[in-house]
């Protein structure tokens, strides 16, 4: 690898060259005209950028001559690819990743986590827990997450000051919480929130009611007048266990599916996590609407919640997206572990070794995502018009050698460790492994004093 400038100038450079030995533009379709070299990758390319965006994908050997005036920046071994996509997760309760493991989802909420948030849970803890999980996330290839959590406008505050992208879930539920007494304030308190940060490009905002058992069916018709009327998506946690759906249809007389489908809400601005427990009926439901699932296949596979038929979602027409859920139910915020994770699980649920192949799972964590999230105009894939953001993995490495097809070394082999360079609309934010725009140090010291809070009012 050869930089062409020193490390200081790359966050001040209006535009420069980056050149790898593997390039995965993530397209929707991989044989299109655009590049018919390669089914999923071109070998010796480059990608020219300036101020935030593409402006140029070519081979490069022209690049240089094509742009004299840029400077290069040489990533010879290594794969550039559009950034991950995390497209569910609750940044802040990387304070709480290690906190209580190896019980049921709702043992779990119940006995551990929901009584810790009601003592902890302030503006501190969530603009610094939301720090420390992007600084984990940049350092794993994530340049833009869907959040959902408590106090919104802190979650707003820590992506602008780290530089990564996000959309913010405005969090509702029907209960008093730490955040507001009711649904009513959340989405009063929510919509503030939306206000005041609405002009900033890096963020855009949903609706995240928590899930059909706390949010009533009054609330979620509210939300998806309100949602229409803002063009915002609803991001919600929906069939996550046999249990919830079977108690919902207990209670209800319907389970949750059909009755977001009767009050509207299956749409393409749905954004459903989890889908654990889905039978043949919704599965088309969900592809006629057109709305986005979200996959958390190892948040999922640690709280025995179940698994998502990806598969059978993917063959209906169904976009997947990929999450990492919360470090306190994962215990990381690791794309690569996650895509890699749904690959190897699809397979072994369907008993077929063809299910979700490597590009799907990819495919799944970039241009899913963006999907999902109503980016996709500007994210997911490297083509001209979009936003730079992209990730370099270095495929020169003892546990990616030797190269056949760098779609699957990187899903199956490479680690979150060979992911050296991440820029974020233009930016480069990590670099050479080393964060440019958070002081790592600090960010321990005060994340260690949060455990050491915790801790000591247990005893």
């Amino acid at each position: 690898m050869t930089f062409s400038r020193s490390k200081n100038s790359v966050q001040h450079q209006t535009g420069y060259i980056i050149k790898s030995s593997w390039l995965i533009p993530m397209l929707d379709a991989p044989l299109s005209d655009k590049f018919p070299e390669s089914p999923m990758w071109l070998e010796e390319q480059s990608v020219v950028i300036r101020n935030e965006e593409i402006i140029d994908v070519l081979a490069s050997q022209l690049a240089q001559n094509k742009y004299p005036e840029l400077e290069v920046i040489d990533l010879e071994g290594m794969a550039v690819m559009p950034g991950f996509i995390n497209a569910h997760t609750h940044a802040a309760m990387n304070l709480l990743k290690g906190y209580s493991d190896d019980l049921s989802l709702h043992v779990w909420l119940e006995t551990a986590i929901w009584p810790c948030e009601a003592k902890f849970v302030d503006d501190d803890f969530v603009q610094l827990g939301t720090q420390l999980a992007i600084a984990e996330m940049l350092r794993s290839g994530t340049t833009c997450f869907q959040d959902m959590y408590f106090m919104p406008d802190q979650i707003a505050k820590a992506v602008q000051k780290c530089g990564i992208r996000a959309n913010i879930g405005l969090m509702v539920v029907d209960s008093e919480t730490v955040w507001a007494r009711n649904a009513d304030e959340c989405i009063s308190k929510g919509l503030a929130v939306f206000d005041q940060f609405k002009h900033d490009e890096k963020l855009s905002f949903s609706f995240a009611p928590h899930a059909p058992y706390t949010v009533s069916k009054a609330t979620l018709e509210r939300l998806n007048t309100i949602s229409f009327e803002l063009s915002m998506n609803i991001h919600i946690h929906l069939h996550e266990t046999i249990e919830e759906t079977s108690q919902y249809l207990k209670l209800n007389g319907i389970r949750p599916v059909e009755e977001l489908k009767e009050i509207g809400l299956l749409n393409p601005q749905l954004n459903a996590v989890h889908m654990t427990e889905l039978n043949d009926q919704e599965i088309t439901w969900l592809a006629e609407s057109g709305c986005h699932v979200i996959h958390c296949p190892q948040s999922n596979m640690k709280l025995a919640s179940g698994i998502c038929p990806t598969q059978k979602l993917v063959d209906a027409g169904v976009n997947i997206a990929i999450g990492s859920d919360g470090s306190a139910s994962n215990n990381d915020l690791d794309m690569l572990a996650e895509l890699q994770s749904a690959a190897l699980l699809a397979k072994v649920h369907t008993g077929n070794a063809e299910a979700f192949p490597a590009y799907q799972a990819l495919y799944s964590a970039t241009m899913g995502g963006a999907k999902a999230l109503g980016l996709d105009s500007n994210l997911g894939s490297i083509e001209i018009g979009k936003q730079a953001d992209l990730i370099a993995i270095d495929l020169n490495q003892i546990e990616t050698t030797p190269v056949y097809n760098p779609v699957s070394q990187i899903a199956y082999a490479a680690s979150r460790e060979q992911i050296k360079h991440v820029w974020v609309a233009g930016k480069q934010l990590l670099n050479d492994r080393e964060l440019t725009s958070i002081d790592s140090r600090s960010l321990i010291k005060k994340a260690n004093q949060w455990k050491t809070k915790i801790e000591g009012s247990n005893k």
